[in-house]
């Protein structure tokens, strides 16, 4: 199992690389500059502030010092906040990023193993069509438009959620959030559940467990649950990044004070160092994270370590 978690990650490593080398790239050609704003800059002033940032230097030889930096573990300078660095803003927010995306990946494969459980079992039934319904609008509604709408129903006109912000962190801050970032992905675990469970239950070795007279609940525990879930866990890391992407958007809409918050505003005001750490920061996470599913797919199938 060591060797096969040390040759995942070096194969996550030129990928980290690669997206860093695009993003900033990307970032500086992009017209415009963290110091052009509705209103010009004294030319002395914004060559001062250029060369303190490096601006003023060749492109390629910016790439050699900002990788150079990175590989020190200094993510730089923030272009918009002086009185912050780049990890200081990422480690102001990731604590609230981290509850809710835990929060929701959480409940996403719980109540997708769940609902995708429940399907299998009663498929053809009113329960199933039931879920199969709720999935189709977890599929169908972003979650920027399902955000506002849980908003008005269960915050402003039925008074029993706050609409945003954090509060005093109590759980009732986070069960709409959690809400919006969480049912696509149950709706996406639930269906991959209730395919592969339905396939399980007609396997050779379950009609043998039913011929032995084991009653529905052992069968699925003991027998269907593991092999049913390796589809589920090849989601998991994709699922991952989805929520960490998508908290950026949930955060924004609910006023959490995230990392997601500190992206978009660096995105709107073009800061080089903000954008370039918030990407590497995600990057490092959404790896590790697929890394952890790699491995807990090779414990449920051996077969995988021997590749």
């Amino acid at each position: 199992m060591l060797t096969y978690a040390f040759k995942r990650t070096l194969t996550a490593l030129p990928v980290l690389w690669i997206a860093i080398t695009v993003c900033f790239f990307v970032l500086r050609l992009a017209p415009g500059g963290p110091f052009d704003g509705e209103r010009p800059m004294p030319p002395g002033i914004k060559a001062n502030l250029d060369a303190h940032y490096n601006l003023d230097k060749p492109l390629i030889q910016q790439y050699a010092i900002y990788i150079g930096n990175v590989l020190k573990g200094d993510l730089g300078p923030s272009f918009t906040t002086e009185d912050f660095s780049v990890a200081e803003q990422i480690s102001i927010g990731l604590p609230y990023t981290l509850i809710l995306g835990a929060a929701a990946f959480v409940v996403s494969i719980l109540l997708g193993v769940l609902a995708g459980i429940i399907g299998a079992l009663k498929r053809n039934s009113w329960s199933d069509h039931t879920l199969a319904a709720l999935v189709l609008l977890g599929l169908v509604i972003p979650n920027f438009l399902m955000a506002p709408i849980l908003q008005l129903i269960f915050g402003i006109e039925l008074d029993w959620l706050p609409v945003g912000g954090w509060g005093d962190g109590s759980l009732r801050y986070l069960v709409l959030p959690v809400a919006v970032l969480s049912f696509p992905h149950i709706a996406r675990i639930s269906r991959l559940m209730r395919g592969t469970m339905i396939e399980v239950l007609n396997s050779n070795f379950i009609r043998t467990a039913r011929s032995k007279g084991l009653s529905s609940t052992p069968i699925v525990m003991r027998h269907a649950l593991r092999p049913a879930l390796m589809p589920v866990m090849s989601y998991l890391g994709p699922a991952a990044g989805y929520l960490l992407t998508g908290s950026l958007v949930v955060e924004q809409i609910f006023g959490l004070p995230g990392i997601g918050r500190y992206f978009i505003n660096a995105a709107l005001n073009r800061d080089y160092g903000m954008v370039l750490g918030t990407v590497i920061f995600y990057m490092i996470v959404i790896l590790i994270l697929n890394l952890i599913v790699d491995l807990l797919y090779a414990w449920l199938d051996p077969r995988v370590r021997a590749q």
